[in-house]
């Protein structure tokens, strides 16, 4: 039996690993993922990926998916929360009017709001960074400092309804969250985010500079 409805806002340029598992996982838990983007249609989605001798991230074709819902056909009471993702699809989706009102309702109606890596642009950009602590790809980090946001660097953060993390690499965590709050969970603290990312580093042995 489906518990709920979550949105999963993305485009053309959307991140491939972070689209597929976000939608994955949500079915897993039987929760009903539905796909929104400017059109019904197929979207591109990229691979972020680091290589050396690069000072960023490259970009590299993946996965086609079939967004479900245009966001003008959007309901915001339809769904428990939104989940934004991330790649080179928020630089674009944040200058859409529609876009910036379906989150602002999320978030007015005090539906959880989910967003990582580059989707915290969208965040940021619908006026809801302000006053509250936000993680997000690294090279975000000012846009959210420039409108009064409390940078955490952590995998995942809570505050209150909005769960955000860095990158895909930081999906154990950030799911973690994102189920307990759909469960109705208390959520961790700052202090055990922290913990977490050190021995998730220690473990890895990687930087997280994916976005």
């Amino acid at each position: 039996m489906t518990k709920a409805k979550i949105l999963i806002i993305t485009g053309d340029g959307g991140e491939c690993y972070e689209t597929l598992y976000a939608y994955h996982r949500f079915e897993e838990a039987r929760y009903k993922p539905v796909l929104a983007a400017r059109a019904r249609r197929g979207l591109n989605l990229v691979i972020h990926d680091f290589e050396p001798g690069w000072d960023t991230y490259i970009e590299r074709p993946g996965y086609r998916m079939d967004a479900e819902i245009a966001f003008t056909e959007v309901s915001v009471r339809d769904y428990s929360a939104v989940l934004i993702i991330g790649g080179r699809a928020p630089e674009y989706l944040r200058n859409d009017p529609v876009v910036l009102r379906i989150v602002r309702e999320f978030s007015d109606q005090g539906k959880f709001v989910f967003a990582i890596c580059h989707g915290i642009q969208i965040l940021v950009a619908a006026g809801l960074a302000s006053g509250r602590r936000l993680t997000c790809y690294e090279h975000v980090r000012l846009e959210v400092e420039t409108q009064g946001g409390i940078y955490s660097d952590v995998s995942s953060i809570r505050d209150g309804n909005f769960v955000s993390a860095r990158t895909w690499q930081d999906h154990p965590a950030f799911f973690r969250d994102i189920f307990t709050c759909l469960e109705g969970g208390e959520g961790d603290s700052l202090v055990e985010n922290l913990s977490r990312r050190a021995e998730s580093e220690a473990v890895n042995g990687i930087g997280y500079d994916h976005g």
